[in-house]
């Protein structure tokens, strides 16, 4: 059973930048794709950006691309998200995900069988 932990969060004003990282353990990882979504408060989960196993592939929400960045080290089992440009409305708990099937790209939630407790991103204004 892998486990996921988020860190990098925290809080910025609008237009600086986060890096946000998720170790994996206890699971395989360079064979699954990976992905990290968001939450805000009073509003559903959505997905934000996802990559590839071999980092080849990534897929963003709309709402970041351009200013979001993700990436991933297979050998330190790490996936990251670069966050520059930040505006208030990327304020959400972010998640990280492991895909449950190997050796494809996804962008949709229900594909993502393990997740991270959370790291909170909050932007002022």
């Amino acid at each position: 059973q892998v486990q996921l932990v988020e860190s990098g969060g925290g809080l910025v004003q609008a237009g600086g930048s986060l890096r946000l990282s998720c170790i994996a353990s206890g699971g395989a990882f360079s064979i699954y794709a990976m992905g990290w979504f968001r939450q805000a408060p009073g509003k559903e989960r959505e997905f934000v950006a996802t990559i590839s196993w071999i980092g080849s592939n990534t897929y963003y929400a709309d709402s970041v691309k351009g200013r979001f960045t993700i990436s991933r080290d297979n050998a330190k089992k790490t996936v990251y998200l670069q966050m520059n440009s930040l505006k208030p409305e990327d304020t959400a708990l972010y998640y990280c995900a492991r895909d449950t099937s190997a050796y494809r790209l996804t962008k949709a939630e229900g594909n993502f069988g393990s997740w991270g407790q959370g790291t909170q991103v909050t932007v002022s204004s």
